[in-house]
């Protein structure tokens, strides 16, 4: 799994530079819990760097995303769990997520686009003001980033075993730290 032929393919599918951000910003996410919970800081990465890959071509189309991004990944060889990941992080499907792999990617793909969110209120649009405080405020108002599945962020608690305020405050020092690649 090298990540650098990984991200160069991602970057052949993928032509939206904000859906690379979001894929980028939850790689970021996923290697900071796993180190969290003693997991494999690569692979729990590669899943959330690739995660959407087929966003492009199945927006139209929400019941077969995820579906065709595993395929892809099987055919490029990565191992099952990773593609398993990739295909139950959409709970369209049904599937149930049984390892900490798939429990991780569940609850972080929704909240790095919440944090992006965030960031883009404050007055100098920057991620590195954004504090923890902030992130509560905003996640307890049900219209800011309605879209956001708040009980799907809060899966970290039941599945994770990571408070509410924990997971933010990993997220937001993982997203910090790649600022620049994410343009916040």
């Amino acid at each position: 799994m090298e990540r650098d032929k990984l991200f160069k393919t991602l970057k052949e599918k993928v032509k939206d530079e904000h859906l690379i951000k979001h894929m980028l910003a939850t790689e970021a996410v996923m290697r900071a819990v796993a180190k969290r919970l003693g997991e494999d800081e690569e692979k729990w990465g590669i899943a959330g760097l690739l995660h959407d890959i087929d966003y492009e071509v199945t927006k139209e189309d929400p019941d077969k995303h995820s579906l065709i991004g595993a395929e892809w990944l099987k055919e490029m060889g990565l191992p099952d769990d990773v593609v398993y990941a990739v295909k139950v992080h959409n709970e369209r499907h049904g599937l149930p997520r049984n390892s900490l792999l798939d429990k991780a990617l569940y609850a972080v793909d929704p909240l790095t686009g919440f944090i992006t969110a965030v960031a883009l209120v404050m007055p100098d649009k920057k991620i590195a003001t954004v504090k923890v405080k902030s992130l509560k405020k905003k996640f307890k108002d049900k219209s800011f980033a309605a879209g956001v599945s708040r009980e799907q962020i809060r899966t970290c608690e039941s599945e994770l075993g990571i408070p509410l305020n924990e997971f933010f405050e990993i997220a937001l020092k993982a997203m910090q730290e790649i600022a620049e690649d994410l343009g916040l």
